[in-house]
């Protein structure tokens, strides 16, 4: 999270789904990855985005590029202010050995990427 951005929580319940970045007179949506959802937009507007955005693209498959280049599939565990948690894609096998990795805040899709 940078230093500007201003938190946003959903009215209903409170959970964070975002944050908003000052561009001049206006806001960037700001997903909980730390990516850019919108343009410079009203603060209004910054807020519907992220409302309409919510949580779900965290329960999504996506894949890691690890330090030798390789890519791992992984799913997102927990997201912080700061840092992303991610575990290697067991498929739901409760045997398997969880392996996690965390990668800083915000992340950019060379490091982090959805799968369709």
């Amino acid at each position: 999270m940078e230093a500007d951005w201003i938190e946003h929580r959903r009215s209903g319940d409170g959970e964070r789904v975002g944050w908003m970045q000052p561009v001049g007179d206006g806001f960037i949506a700001i997903d909980l990855l730390g990516r850019p959802r919108s343009e410079v937009v009203d603060w209004m507007r910054a807020e519907g985005i992220l409302d309409e955005l919510g949580l779900g693209y965290l329960a999504d498959p996506h894949e890691l590029r690890l330090d030798d280049g390789t890519w791992l599939r992984v799913r997102i565990a927990e997201v912080s202010p700061s840092t992303i948690r991610v575990k290697k894609d067991d498929w739901g096998d409760m045997t398997a050995t969880q392996i996690y990795h965390s990668v800083a805040l915000p992340v950019t899709d060379s490091r982090l990427r959805a799968l369709s």
